[in-house]
């Protein structure tokens, strides 16, 4: 079980800090309380007083600014994402720091053909699994971390021969395409299967005909459902922290009130999760139970964060980071503090 321990200071660039014109956040097309926040108006509410715009890097910043999805290097970025490229650029020396875990099960699941007889992890022995290939990414430095379908598929499928007791050379590994050629790979039948996650890939697999062999959400422990998503890191930029701690800590306070908000408004937050997460109510529906949406609160408590250990420690195995590196010297665990004492104080 990882302790935490004091944050050790991060090494500052020479160049002096900056005013704040706005705040930028990214995350993924996942439930998350700080997209509830946005989608509720609640954190442009928050900074209108102090005219410092909120804006998403997905959908209104250029190209070039996206790319800092991926390489962390926007000061004023706050980040909830997956981790393959939270850790990624972390292990390539980004300065950043994680200030919050979330967990939600999300749907993780291994696709089939509906006489395929596989029905339970012991069922893939011997089988063809679909594992994506590595993606040319644009950022040379980035390949690895940003093969974000490879490094899913190849744990998701390590969780399930884990819980039945197998490895990977009890199966076989087939290169495909990632995304929809994944699962046309799967229906031709040139895989026996394939790793799925999320709503928008409900939809896509019953539109092809395959089904749900495998429901990794319903395995009873949570490291067998370790992945790019489980458990999902709040990272900043180390300088956001130490110039502009009070703005942070107002953004972290705004997404736990939206947690608390999910708590008791299960229907707004579905019809929310309709944009946010690019999938049909009905898949919504499907992928993500009550319970989850209810737990969307960010911690870093002693469960979450030896189960980020498992991932991070995977994704320097596997190939998919460049270095290992100390998660306690990552941890700040001041500005989620502050922000529950903000949220007490504002009841």
């Amino acid at each position: 079980m990882t302790t935490l321990t004091s944050p050790k200071p991060a090494v500052r660039d020479s160049a002096p800090s900056q005013a704040l014109d706005q705040v930028w956040f990214t995350r993924c097309p996942v439930p998350t309380a700080t997209g509830l926040a946005y989608k509720l108006g609640w954190l442009e509410q928050e900074f209108a007083t102090d005219k410092l715009p909120v804006q998403t890097l997905q959908e209104r910043a250029g190209s070039e600014l996206r790319r800092h999805h991926y390489d962390h290097q926007l000061p004023s970025l706050i980040r909830e994402g997956g981790n393959l490229l939270a850790i990624g650029a972390r292990a390539q020396g980004a300065p950043t720091r994680l200030v919050g875990l979330t967990w939600i099960d999300e749907h993780q699941a291994i696709l089939v053909r509906p006489d395929s007889g596989i029905l339970e992890p012991k069922d893939l022995k011997g089988r063809k699994l679909g594992l994506p290939t590595w993606i040319d990414h644009p950022i040379p430095s980035h390949q690895r971390g940003s093969s974000i379908a490879r490094g899913m598929s190849l744990h998701g499928y390590k969780g399930a021969l884990s819980y039945a007791g197998l490895g990977f050379d009890d199966v076989s590994f087939v290169e495909v395409d990632a995304g929809l050629w994944a699962l046309q790979a799967l229906a031709d039948g040139d895989v026996d299967a394939v790793y799925v996650k999320g709503a928008a890939a409900v939809d896509a697999a019953r539109q092809l005909g395959l089904v749900v062999g495998i429901n990794l959400d319903k395995l009873p422990e949570r490291r067998f459902r370790v992945n790019n998503g489980t458990p999902r890191p709040i990272t900043v930029h180390q300088s956001l922290i130490e110039d502009h701690f009070d703005v942070l800590v107002r953004f972290l306070y705004q997404t736990l009130r939206a947690a608390d908000w999910a708590r008791d408004n299960l229907g707004g937050v579905r019809a929310v999760l309709e944009s946010e997460t690019r999938g049909s109510a009905a898949a919504v529906g499907e992928a993500y139970s009550d319970d989850a949406l209810r737990s969307l609160h960010p911690t870093l408590d002693g469960e979450r964060l030896a189960l980020f250990e498992q991932q991070k420690k995977f994704t320097w195995i596997h190939g998919f980071s460049d270095s290992d590196f100390s998660l306690d010297e990552w941890i700040d665990e001041r500005p989620l503090e502050a922000a529950r004492k903000l949220l007490a104080d504002r009841r």
